[in-house]
């Protein structure tokens, strides 16, 4: 339930089930002996199943090897059976990490023969636990055994690398049949180092380490010493490579050497035009709507023309996407408007406008032209010609960013306007057709519902379901395995060999690869990865977006809840919403320790060291680095508690300082609308902070409808009541 500050329970998994498994005698003896089933098994597999009917080890994952020894060892007694496998893998697997070889050694003994989707990496986890032991004979015996027994196996590349480092022979067998393992970018990484010019072992790591550091000095030494060596498929891996490390300049030289497809032009183009080499960009956009005049990609270019081009000349390239391009064809009338506007030909500006109204209303410039008309009515107090202007946005343009803002001033302005019914019919409509944003959150507190308003959600103290892994979308039956068991690094590397269609990822690739991203604690490009899914414009790929967007895993993905302890933790001690300093960290960070910012502000809450050292000082901190997350939250909540202190436990003006500073909200309390907060919001002068504050508090709203049940069924319910928008 959603209740107000109070000491909270513990969130950790598993915890009904540890308490009934306390008791249950410790399943190896001292010297490492694997004891196997006991008399009690049939007591504990009915308690077992009682207690979790689908599975009594998946809940354990999230626990650490220590917290969850004794529940593992007792499943692991019970008759063979897909959770008793899952618990003797899970086991021996802790104890290697706790480097008890001979005992994960026992655990292993002929579980591959009931474990099959694993027995490859049943074979790896054996090859580990022999290294342990210190017996180079064994451990190279089952080295070579897993490269015997799986051959294929992208597992055997482990295998490769070990036996390599003797013998030359198997590393380069790795490099040619498994050149995407992620150890075999290593081998590529050390042989490289031993002699700089191998031109073959560069390439590779182009093709198959675009994003791993110090790649961009690979490229450029690549193509610089040995471009006469490069086909046009190598040229187009580089370019990519380069595109993804955002050295857009040098892609777009690389794309120009590239096979000639839309895309390849266009980026041709379009790393000539951010390199302000503009007599190249017009060339190739020239060649790209000359080759490919069909292509979306050449809708794009005709655009960009526009913009390179002197006004007259420009009107011609936009007259060519409105007449051939309908999906960007309201984004050309805008620009064509705006361009006979500068040429005083209003009356053909307006006709370009009304057009764009007229054939092209579902378009995203026709949304945004109808929101500025809407906003210049509402700053002359027209609220009746405001909501006019805004009415067809959430109805005709619902994928629009500007749909839920439009939606909820609708309600605003009914307000204005003495008709509460209206009002109460827009913010319900928003609630439902809009349930991931911000105005969403702001709908349901206007609404009534106890979800905390800007001047109490500091108070609030939710109560937080924490998430299940779901399965994945993509990738053999293994890998859904190793990652069901949260054995993330094992999962990572055999999809690092599986995952073939980086380029041009399906969406469940994407969003798979996304997934393994997070997994392994890589935020930001999995957040990234995962949140740009909606951005895909086949109308096929939009089918398959919408239908996963439907699912709660999906965008438990894009709000991912890691460091849960230490956020908590803190939150208790300063009094704070634990869901809005995770709501701030996302915002901050993407929940990545060690990133830091232009400016210099470091860690997850991005705390800036002169900040950092007078916190600590406050506190009488010794010690604290700024990258470990307990220290970083630590700082960051008690300056977030100082800022709700500074503004009486206003957390709009607390979440504006923390980005804007103190100084800068002072003035615009002086300057701005205090009566009405979202009308503050709305007038904030800094884009950065107005954004901001948006981001943070549609955070805040995303966490507490997604892992709160009780505001979960709230937003259900609307959902599924239906409302329509109120016409003016």
């Amino acid at each position: 339930m959603l209740q107000r500050r109070q000491n909270p329970g513990p969130l950790a998994a598993g915890v009904g089930l540890c308490v009934l498994l306390i008791g249950v005698p410790l399943l190896v003896t001292q010297s490492g002996t694997w004891l196997g089933q006991s008399t009690s098994q049939s007591q504990t597999q009915e308690q077992l199943s009682l207690k979790n009917p689908k599975s009594a080890v998946l809940p354990l994952v999230s626990l650490s090897p220590t917290q969850r020894q004794v529940q593992l060892q007792a499943i692991a007694q019970l008759p063979v059976s897909e959770d008793r496998n899952r618990a003797r893998y899970l086991l021996a697997s802790d104890l290697i990490q706790q480097r008890q070889g001979e005992t994960a050694l026992s655990v292993l003994q002929g579980l591959e023969q009931d474990y099959p989707d694993l027995a490859a990496h049943i074979a790896l986890k054996r090859a580990q636990a022999y290294a342990l032991t210190g017996d180079k004979a064994k451990t190279v015996a089952a080295w070579q055994d897993l490269l015997k027994s799986y051959p294929n196996n992208p597992v055997s590349a482990e295998a490769l690398f070990v036996l390599g480092q003797n013998e030359p022979k198997y590393w380069q067998q790795a490099i040619a049949q498994f050149p995407s393992h992620p150890r075999t970018i290593e081998i590529a990484r050390l042989l490289l180092q031993q002699n700089p010019n191998q031109p073959q072992l560069m390439l590779l790591l182009a093709k198959h380490g675009y994003d791993q550091p110090g790649i961009v000095s690979v490229l450029d030494r690549l193509v610089n010493q040995y471009a006469a060596q490069l086909q046009p498929s190598d040229w187009e891996a580089i370019a990519f490579a380069y595109w993804e490390n955002q050295v857009y300049d040098k892609g777009g030289a690389a794309y120009a050497k590239a096979p000639r497809a839309p895309l390849n032009l266009y980026r041709t183009g379009r790393g000539f035009q951010v390199g302000n080499k503009r007599l190249q960009a017009i060339l190739a956009y020239q060649q790209l709507v000359s080759a490919f005049p069909n292509a979306k990609e050449t809708g794009t270019a005709l655009m960009q023309l526009a913009k390179m081009a002197e006004r007259k000349e420009a009107l011609t390239y936009l007259d060519q996407v409105i007449n051939r391009f309908p999906d960007q064809a309201g984004a050309a009338l805008v620009e064509k408007a705006a361009i006979l506007e500068a040429l005083q030909s209003k009356k053909s500006a307006a006709e370009a406008r009304q057009l764009l109204l007229d054939q092209y209303g579902d378009s995203d410039a026709a949304a945004e032209y109808r929101w500025q008309m809407a906003l210049a009515k509402a700053a002359a107090k027209d609220y009746q010609g405001a909501w006019q202007w805004a009415q067809t946005i959430p109805i005709r343009n619902p994928r629009n960013i500007l749909a839920p803002r439009a939606g909820f001033w609708i309600g605003k302005w009914a307000t204005q306007l003495g008709r509460k019914n209206d009002a109460k019919a827009a913010f319900e409509y928003v609630l439902s057709q809009f349930p991931q944003s911000y105005y969403a959150w702001r709908s349901a507190a206007i609404l009534g519902l106890d979800v905390g308003n800007f001047n109490t959600v500091r108070q609030l103290n939710p109560e937080v379901v924490p998430p299940q892994r779901a399965a994945l979308p993509a990738g053999s039956t293994t890998l859904q395995e190793l990652y069901q068991l949260g054995q993330d690094q094992d999962a990572w590397t055999l999809w690092q060999a599986e995952f073939q269609n980086y380029m041009q990822p399906t969406v469940a690739e994407q969003f798979t690869d996304g997934l393994m991203h997070l997994a392994r604690g890589k935020n930001l490009v999995g957040i990234a990865k995962i949140s740009t899914l909606e951005d895909r414009e086949t109308p096929a790929e939009k089918a398959e977006y919408q239908a996963l967007n439907q699912q709660l895993s999906y965008w438990q993905a894009r709000y991912p809840f890691p460091f849960l302890q230490e956020i908590e933790a803190w939150s208790q001690q300063r009094q704070l919403n634990p869901l809005l300093v995770t709501a701030l960290i996302r915002q901050e960070s993407r929940f990545e320790p060690e990133i830091r910012s232009v400016a210099g502000a470091v860690g997850l809450m991005q705390v800036m060291p002169s900040t950092g050292k007078w916190i600590a000082e406050k506190i009488n901190l010794q010690q604290y680095n700024k990258e470990n997350p307990n220290d970083n939250i630590q700082l960051g909540t008690w300056y977030l508690d100082h800022t709700h202190q500074e503004y009486n436990n206003h957390s709009l003006l607390a979440i504006a300082s923390y980005n804007a500073g103190p100084g800068n909200v002072a003035k615009w309390l002086r300057q701005l609308n205090k009566s009405d907060p979202d009308e503050f919001v709305e007038a904030i002068p800094f884009e950065e902070t107005k954004g901001y504050v948006r981001q943070v508090f549609g955070n805040y709203w995303n966490y507490l409808r997604l892992y709160n049940p009780e505001i979960s069924q709230i937003v259900a319910k609307y959902s599924k009541a239906h409302p329509t928008l109120p016409t003016n």
